[in-house]
């Protein structure tokens, strides 16, 4: 599989996210956009926080106790073993989306921590190439697409 990002349409065609990874325009495998990759990601985070909440009591979001960090590693550890295990996030498997490798082999644990790593730092998650994907997926060679129904 190519992992060719982006190239100019040529004649008639007009590309669409995804086209030159070799997946569908729509349906399963196709990539996800960003608004249910988001949604996806606010799931995750409440899933920490609560987490969290049940592991600390409401003293993790005081700053004073030094447990505000508690809801971030939660969100890592969750995220990262999830997509590295299943190719999906808590959230992501809510909404039926899936990570694949441009290879298709499984995620793997590896990988799963680079890209959350990368999610947490925020930047490379919210700026994205013209395939749709983030610059966190493209540093690890994954791509986030809508799962089967």
């Amino acid at each position: 599989m190519s992992t060719r990002d982006e190239r100019p349409p040529t004649g008639d065609t007009v590309p669409y996210r995804g086209q030159y990874l070799g997946l569908p325009a729509e349906g399963p495998g196709s990539v996800a956009g960003f608004g249910i990759r988001l949604l996806a990601l606010v799931i995750d985070w409440a899933l920490a926080n609560l987490v969290a909440l049940m592991l600390a009591g409401t003293e993790v979001w005081s700053a004073a106790t030094g447990r505000v960090w508690l809801p971030l590693v939660a969100w890592y550890l969750l995220t990262s073993l999830a997509t590295g295990l299943t190719g999906a996030s808590i959230g992501q498997w809510a909404l039926r989306l899936r990570v694949l490798r441009l290879d298709r082999r499984p995620v793997g644990l590896l990988r799963g921590f680079a890209r959350t790593a990368l999610i947490a730092l925020v930047l490379p998650a919210v700026v994205s190439v013209g395939d749709g994907r983030g610059l966190h997926d493209l540093a690890v060679g994954t791509v986030v697409v809508h799962g089967p129904r």
